[in-house]
């Protein structure tokens, strides 16, 4: 009778095991099946991003021919570097691609022979003129930017087949594209512009140093200011605060502020910021004050976790030698709280490098096409500007939009593996 039931008993446990790992492995494999999933989503949005994008990455440019007239360049004979960066740099340009198709004739053919084009050549032209004067009075063969209509072309991105009323080239333009390519006019190199330049109008010219420099500026501040005051609240609610009434009320706020929409805080910093104090809109001072408010709590909250993973007996070690408890804090307990401590940092301002609508909510949506200088010029910021380029009709700014944010990914990953090796270079064992 015992050995009948021991053998229920163990046929029960045993059908129960089989059931209980049969659920784990089913858990396991749905487990892998979401990892699996994600990284296949994500792979595709980086791919995506990168097939979009890779291509802003060299310009097409146009060989020409011009030559330097000093009547049209330098009439006053000067040479001065104002006049010259001023001067109509556009007609000498003209005349040489006139030059090089003397068949085209008539307002229309002449307009699309123009338009092939960019119009920054000309400045470009002339930023060399005022480097080096001596240029006057010569000829040149140089190298300048097609349109963007061409640059898409020749990438690939607008078709060559279909109607000429249903494209943005014309029959016209394709055959003179078709000429210089056979004779070795065209070419694609680098896009040197596209990480030195401002913002533009014209695709063809635009880039993405104005916006960086803005985001560096601005995350300067925010660090500056979010870093030490985060910290020294961090210290003062774990080491310091008694567990009171007020003590409470600060951390609830803190963990109420770590969940708020980042667009109040956008509404915050112009209400107080520039309504109240009349700071300077579109600022990179005043757009990094905004998301320090809005790193604060993020960075308490991991500066606070960081202090209370420090073992007690480091406390207690310290002060039973005789250190005050600013000393056990300070030389002790915060050093081996400060790789945490810098993690959360990074991924706070991480977080804040990638915010658009607080910067929006200040003004930091203007175009602005100037480096800026210095924390109160106007400036922009990364996400910022490829919402703008999202926003735009032309076709060449899909992929600036696409190799900005690949920029802006590469920063993020930058950001993030930076936290990895402070942890690691930093993480003391006990």
């Amino acid at each position: 009778m015992t050995a009948s039931v021991h053998a229920k008993t163990r046929d029960r446990v045993t059908a129960s095991l089989k059931r209980r790992h049969a659920a784990e492995r089913r858990f396991r494999g749905l487990g892998l099946a979401a990892v699996v999933v994600a990284l296949g989503a994500l792979s595709v949005l980086f791919a995506d991003i990168i097939s979009k994008g890779y291509t802003a990455f060299r310009q097409t440019h146009i060989d020409i021919t011009v030559f330097l007239d000093p009547a049209i360049l330098d009439p006053t004979g000067a040479a001065d570097q104002k006049e010259l960066r001023r001067s109509d740099t556009q007609s000498v340009i003209r005349a040489a691609i006139r030059a090089r198709f003397p068949d085209v004739s008539g307002r229309r053919d002449l307009r699309e022979l123009y338009g092939m084009i960019s119009q920054g050549a000309q400045f470009d032209l002339g930023n060399r003129l005022a480097a080096d004067p001596g240029l006057l009075g010569q000829t040149l063969t140089i190298k300048v930017r097609s349109s963007d209509d061409i640059d898409m072309l020749i990438k690939g991105h607008i078709s060559r087949d279909g109607p000429e009323n249903t494209r943005r080239i014309s029959d016209a333009q394709i055959t003179w594209i078709d000429s210089l390519i056979d004779g070795g006019e065209l070419s694609s190199p680098f896009n040197v512009a596209f990480f030195t330049a401002g913002d533009s109008r014209n695709p063809e010219m635009a880039g993405i140093l104005g916006a960086v420099v803005g985001s560096l500026l601005a995350m300067g501040v925010t660090l500056a200011l979010s870093f030490p005051l985060a910290v020294a609240a961090a210290i003062y609610l774990e080491e310091f605060s008694t567990d009171g009434r007020w003590a409470r009320f600060v951390e609830v706020n803190i963990n109420n502020l770590a969940a708020v929409p980042s667009i109040v805080f956008g509404l915050l910093g112009m209400a107080v910021f520039l309504n109240f104090f009349g700071m300077p809109r579109s600022a990179p001072l005043v757009g990094g004050m905004v998301l320090a408010l809005m790193t604060l709590p993020t960075i308490i909250i991991a500066a606070r976790v960081s202090l209370k993973a420090v073992p007690p007996s480091i406390r207690e070690a310290a002060l039973g030698v005789g250190a005050s408890q600013v000393q056990t804090v300070f030389n002790h307990v915060l050093p081996l709280a400060m790789p945490g401590i810098l993690t959360g940092t990074i991924i706070g301002m991480a977080r804040a490098l990638g915010e658009t609508a607080p910067l929006l909510m200040i003004g930091m949506v203007a175009f602005i096409a100037d480096i800026p200088g210095g924390l109160t010029d106007p400036a922009t910021a990364l996400p910022v500007q490829i919402f703008l380029w999202a926003d735009a009709p032309e076709r060449a700014f899909v992929e600036r939009t696409a190799a900005a944010t690949m920029v802006f990914l590469g920063f993020l990953v930058l950001m993030n593996a930076a936290a990895v090796v402070l942890r690691k270079r930093f993480e003391v064992r006990y």
